[in-house]
């Protein structure tokens, strides 16, 4: 960059109102406009200043600006009162590298717990079918559905006991209120527990859940009754094919009776009502509890309060004396009745587990998905004989049970005025 500097005359001949002459130097020429930071550097020192032996003028030294230094970068920035000189000097820009695994972290993250809840699933639906062949199997033998539902609460019970105390969930502190408003549900827990198991003793698996497939209907029917919950019109074209589709297994069931059929209906009577009964009875935020502690102590006050009624009812037979004085191989009894009540439980803690990683919608289709497992490998299992019109009439209801999950998250447009 060519240096420039203007040089003011020092004769004082000149007259006030004459302007100045200025002075061209071979060297230095007329800058473009006024630079202050050049003004400021070059008269802030007198002793910088030297004079001209021709022209006898005050000529400005020559300054030189160069930004490539960062010790003179500072000069051309403006003046920042919070930042000190030298930060500034120390202030460099660097660019950091981004790790090319940094995404795939993330990637992996989201396939563990892909998987994971996969494994969940396959868990519920194992321990489901199992459950229901086992339970199948002790009650052919062993007709006492209240002795058989006793003894699976009582397994419950002793698995929630060694949970709390090996610390592999936290033990809850239950006040009386909240005891109070879980004693509803623990009821219609038992009573819904008692009348699947009565089913099962009746009438084959596969149609004990086909019956039990019409629980959407009693879900919507309580809910208008008692929360004022008004169904949509997509809910109500959902319900219809569930309950064609149950009547007409219904009619062509070989294992069909009245006490199978009325124990199944009873039991998703009860089932919907504890759900109604959750709501109706909701407790306060600060007083709430997660879904597997509120398991667990229904569990616990099912076994309390089933217990006496199973000695009033049936009295106590399941004991070996028993067991053998009715020609019963002992061993095999109480293996398949005690997987029975472990699968039981398990299969439970699994759903309510999955239920606290997934939509409640996503989990009913699960849902739906697991009754039709069910009932697969139940006819499979037992070789149950089924009909077409019988396997016709089961999946319609299973197909409106799915439809019903689905149209259920379809939210109603607001009216407006």
């Amino acid at each position: 960059m060519q240096s420039t500097a203007f040089t003011p005359s020092s004769s004082s001949s000149l007259s006030p109102l004459k302007p100045r002459r200025l002075v061209a130097n071979p060297i230095y020429s007329l800058p473009s406009r006024f630079d202050p930071i050049r003004a400021f550097s070059s008269s802030s020192s007198s002793s910088s200043k030297r004079h001209d032996p021709d022209s006898n003028n005050v000529v400005f030294p020559r300054r030189s600006w160069s930004l490539s230094s960062a010790s003179n970068s500072s000069l051309s920035r403006p003046w920042n009162p919070l930042v000190s000189e030298r930060k500034m000097e120390r202030f460099e820009v660097k660019a950091t590298a981004v790790p090319e695994s940094a995404g795939e972290g993330k990637e992996k993250s989201s396939l563990t717990k892909t998987l994971e809840l996969g494994l969940l699933f396959g868990l519920w639906y194992l321990f489901n079918i199992y459950f229901n062949i086992y339970n199948k199997q002790v009650l052919r033998v062993f007709p006492n559905p209240v002795t058989i539902t006793a003894a699976q609460f009582t397994v419950g019970t002793v698995l929630v006991a060694c949970m709390w105390t090996f610390n592999l969930y936290k033990k809850p502190k239950v006040s009386g209120t909240q005891l109070a408003a879980i004693l509803p549900l623990a009821v219609v827990h038992t009573l819904g527990n008692l009348f699947t198991n009565m089913s099962l003793g009746k009438v084959a698996v596969s149609f004990t859940h086909t019956i039990k497939a019409m629980e959407p209907f009693f879900s919507v029917v309580l809910s208008a009754m008692f929360l004022g919950e008004m169904p949509t019109l997509w809910v109500v074209g959902s319900i219809i094919p569930i309950v064609g589709g149950v009547a007409l297994a219904s009619v062509t069931e070989a294992s069909f009776n009245w006490a199978g059929f009325w124990s199944a209906m009873a039991s998703n009577l009860t089932n919907q009502s504890r759900n109604v009964l959750s709501k109706k009875v909701m407790l306060k935020k600060e007083e709430s509890m997660d879904n597997i502690t509120l398991f667990s102590i229904i569990t616990i006050m099912s076994f309390i309060l089933l217990a006496p009624v199973t000695i009033f009812m049936e009295g106590v037979k399941f004991t070996p004396a028993y067991l053998q004085s009715v020609g019963l191989n002992v061993k095999e009894v109480y293996t398949r009745a005690f997987l029975a009540a472990l699968c039981f439980h398990a299969y439970q803690q699994v759903s309510y587990m999955i239920l606290q990683r997934v939509s409640p919608v996503t989990h009913s289709v699960g849902n739906c998905v697991k009754r039709v497992v069910v009932i697969v490998s139940s006819v499979l299992f037992f070789k149950t004989p089924v009909s077409p019109i019988n396997s016709l009439g089961t999946g319609i209801a299973l197909a409106g049970v799915f439809l019903y999950s689905r149209v259920k998250s379809i939210k109603p447009k607001p009216k407006t005025a």
